[in-house]
């Protein structure tokens, strides 16, 4: 009998073999760490957002809701899903995979932290729904990337949704139909616009967070069984059609080997886009090197891929967030200051005009022998020209990718600072590391600081 299996079912039948039932230690290990990681950067992007959300939620308390990091009233679950999304995204510090090019914590994780506090899943269910959720959507990211992205899409706010939507089937154990009913849902709710990173605009976290709550949406419309149609991800009119001119089908057909999507995502160690990364370490590197003079400095090139060029070439800095798409700024507060955190994304350092001067200095240019290696490697050669010499440093895998990892002490040192400045106590901060270390942790427990972090 000939098979009329759609390219949706095939992929909702990987999703659902034994392979994403029960996982080997290394990926619960690293699902934790990108819960921790998560945890760190929503409570500081919580209170950032503070005074927004209070006015959000306002309208919307809710008393049998959900909590909501950094505001002070539960809201309901799909609300809650929406602002911590957004708060997880908004420092620029969220983890991500670069050749998806997309970030998964803050649309996955924000989803499932809504429903885990209001369906009471265990743990387990919890980590299922992480491994399953980071799964989906990179494989469907990568898939469609860069055609994606050159389209003009945020694959964050598109495939994280679908991401985000098959996280939370898998959380609650949903069976083949119900999946493919989520699946047809999260692929129909699928936006989000590259446009919303130019100049200083605030809106680029609401892309994660909308796919936070969109996913949940979608999940409880699979759990209703709401008939689906036949092919939502490889139909005429599907998602691959609308959503890219180039595919590599092999990511949604291809599950041998023993690898799990999760295991190539990149931890941010510096508060800007990703793309930025590579140089901000080049220019650690070289304010380290013997002689030089920052003084001295007359001219900086960077040569690069061409996807980080376009949109994070400017030298002009208008807010706090144009400044964390630029090469230039973001290269120039790490040759002064040593550093590229929180810290140096604010009104003080936008507005130095020592951190300006160097700024307007860099050159950032395409390259076709490194356009070529990417995506497997993000590569920036940075050259700084100056009166007494040249300097020079070539970064291939900026710290925190798989090739390049945080340690587990750099992971928690990182998960304090963020947290701290969210409002827990360094003790709280401990806490929560151990609990999530546990083999069995508590998500009661991990809720229990995310409410007390609403109170300060």
């Amino acid at each position: 009998m000939k098979d009329t299996s759609s390219l949706t079912d095939n992929f909702v039948k990987e999703i659902l073999q034994s392979k994403f039932s029960e996982f080997p230690g290394h990926v619960l290990a690293k699902a934790k760490e990108c819960l921790l990681d998560y945890l760190g950067v929503a409570f500081s992007g919580a209170k950032i957002q503070k005074e927004k959300e209070l006015q959000i939620t306002h309208f919307v308390e809710c008393v049998d809701g959900c909590h909501v990091i950094g505001t002070p009233k539960p809201v309901p679950m799909n609300m809650a899903a929406l602002l911590n999304g957004i708060s997880a995204h908004v420092i620029e510090l969220d983890d991500g995979h670069r050749i998806g090019m997309l970030h998964l914590g803050a649309p996955i994780i924000s989803a499932l932290l809504a429903v885990a506090e209001k369906e009471k899943i265990s743990s387990n269910a919890f980590i299922r729904g992480i491994v399953v959720g980071y799964e989906v959507a990179i494989r469907l990211a990568c898939c469609v990337q860069p055609g994606h992205k050159l389209k003009g899409y945020h694959a964050t706010g598109t495939c994280g949704t679908v991401g985000a939507a098959m996280g939370v089937a898998a959380a609650l154990y949903f069976d083949e139909g119900q999946m493919k009913s989520t699946l047809s849902a999260a692929a129909t709710s699928a936006a989000g616009l590259l446009e919303m990173i130019e100049g200083d605009t605030e809106m680029k976290p609401y892309n994660a967070g909308r796919a936070a709550m969109d996913g949940l949406t979608a999940a409880y419309l699979g759990m209703a069984r709401f008939k689906a149609p036949d092919d939502a991800l490889g139909g005429n009119r599907g998602f691959l059609k609308v959503m890219t001119d180039e595919l590599k089908l092999d990511y949604l057909t291809d599950f041998s080997g023993d690898k799990y999507m999760i295991e190539g995502i990149y931890l941010k160690p510096y508060a800007a886009c990703r793309h930025c990364h590579p140089s901000i370490e080049a220019a650690l590197h070289i304010r380290q090197q013997e002689g030089f003079d920052l003084s001295k400095v007359e001219e900086i090139q960077v040569n690069t891929y061409k996807l980080a060029v376009s949109g994070h070439n400017h030298t002009d800095i208008i807010g706090v967030n144009s400044a964390k798409m630029s090469i230039p700024y973001s290269l120039a507060v790490a040759l002064i200051t040593g550093r590229a955190g929180l810290d140096e994304y604010t009104d003080e350092y936008i507005s130095n005009n020592e951190i300006l001067s160097v700024t307007e200095k860099v050159k950032v240019s395409a390259v076709d022998g490194l356009t070529e290696l990417c995506p497997q490697k993000r590569v920036a050669i940075v050259t700084v020209k100056t009166s007494n010499g040249d300097y020079y440093d070539q970064v291939d895998y900026p710290k925190g990718e798989p090739e390049n990892p945080l340690s587990q002490e750099e992971l928690e040192e990182k998960f304090r600072g963020l947290a701290m400045y969210g409002g827990l106590a360094k003790e709280e901060c401990d806490e929560v590391i151990a609990e999530i270390a546990k083999e069995d942790f508590s998500l009661s427990n991990i809720m229990r600081f995310v409410s007390k972090s609403t109170r300060n």
